[in-house]
């Protein structure tokens, strides 16, 4: 499944990086781009491991910046 996710506080263009190569490593998570000047998040990922998958990009953003948020997730 493909979908897109705005973002809240993302801070810089680095962090989103750090963002994207985290998130890219999550097991189910078939693409990912982090776009900083957007504040958004495309990501493509194996809808069955949904809810997973979303816990796993939650920590991921957190550890990075601790005040950016995705919405929807």
């Amino acid at each position: 499944m493909r979908r897109v996710f705005e973002m809240e506080d993302l801070d810089c263009a680095n962090c989103a990086a750090k963002m994207e190569d985290a998130i890219r490593k999550i097991e189910g998570v078939a693409a990912v781009r982090v776009l900083f000047i957007q504040q958004r998040m495309e990501l493509e990922y194996d809808e069955s491991r949904e809810k997973e998958i979303f816990k796993a990009i939650k920590k991921a953003v957190r550890r990075v910046e601790p005040d950016t948020q995705v919405l929807g997730i």
